[in-house]
């Protein structure tokens, strides 16, 4: 079995680990059981830890091809790289808050974000030459950062669902909310999600411009990917700015969450499928 095959079949057991994970997880929410809690968790970074290494392979097979690139130029990679930075994200926030009912909410992202390889016919796992436009270290540093803010913003957009439907039930002594979160909770967990998120996509612009620069020799184009990008930015600048100028919270934070993870779909799927540009290709 040569590299690449190893590293596809090592995507797809973790989007079957984060299935099971996310089975755990519900289970969890039902049962209130610790164990299950903790098995769900431990599965999630033992999937997390088989994606890594799947990543590796992948890039060891782009040398041993001779192109010889960090993987992360077509929408195939990016989409395997998207959801791992998610499963990333995620545990970081668990560990720290001790929330793991948002699992329920996050691990279906991780999943789907795989799961759609094998639903989008133009997704191909074949590695080919990079264009002379993504021939460069601007790739790495432009991709990542974005796509931690991404991941940052589909968490965010988890626990904001979970906020409405728990804000919905009124609070935590109501019927089947009682298991829930807190409301200060999540939307504390929210804001921190974004906050890591906002700097990420910010670098990302930047970084973008940069490449861009030098790539076509102009920072700006309005390109519809840059635009989006754009866009995006100023929903969660807009975020953070109603945050912290009036301490906006709650439901209406949720939703403006939700708006923003729309907008980074459509930068991401939309403008791929739906309008042509210099970004095309990604």
């Amino acid at each position: 079995m040569d590299l690449f095959l190893t590293s596809h079949v090592l995507f797809n057991i973790s989007m079957g680990i984060y299935l099971l994970s996310f089975l755990g997880y519900l289970l969890f929410t039902a049962s209130r059981s610790n164990r299950l809690g903790t098995a769900s968790t431990s599965l999630l970074v033992i999937g997390l830890v088989i994606h890594s290494v799947g990543l590796v392979l992948r890039w060891l097979e782009t040398h041993q091809t001779g192109y010889g690139y960090v993987p992360l130029s077509n929408m195939y990679e990016s989409l395997v790289f998207f959801s791992w930075t998610i499963v990333l994200i995620y545990l970081i926030l668990e560990f720290k808050y001790k929330q793991k009912i948002i699992g329920v909410f996050v691990t279906p992202l991780a999943f789907l974000t795989i799961a759609i390889l094998s639903i989008i016919p133009s997704v191909s796992p074949k590695i080919t030459p990079l264009m002379p436009a993504l021939q460069s270290n601007w790739l790495t540093i432009h991709v990542t950062t974005c796509f931690f803010g991404y991941a940052a913003f589909a968490v965010s957009f988890g626990i904001s669902i979970l906020y409405l439907i728990q804000d919905r039930k009124g609070g935590p002594q109501e019927g089947m909310a009682k298991w829930l979160p807190a409301l200060p909770i999540l939307d504390e967990i929210n804001y921190k999600s974004i906050v890591i998120g906002f700097p990420m996509l910010s670098l990302g612009i930047i970084t973008g411009a940069a490449w861009a620069n030098y790539a076509w020799g102009s920072y700006w184009s309005w390109d519809p990917k840059e635009t989006w990008s754009l866009i995006t930015w100023f929903v969660y600048a807009a975020f953070l700015h109603a945050r912290i100028t009036r301490d906006w919270r709650g439901r209406k934070a949720a939703i403006l969450s939700i708006v923003g993870f729309a907008a980074v779909l459509f930068t991401y799927f939309g403008v791929n499928y739906l309008l042509s540009g210099l970004h095309s290709y990604a």
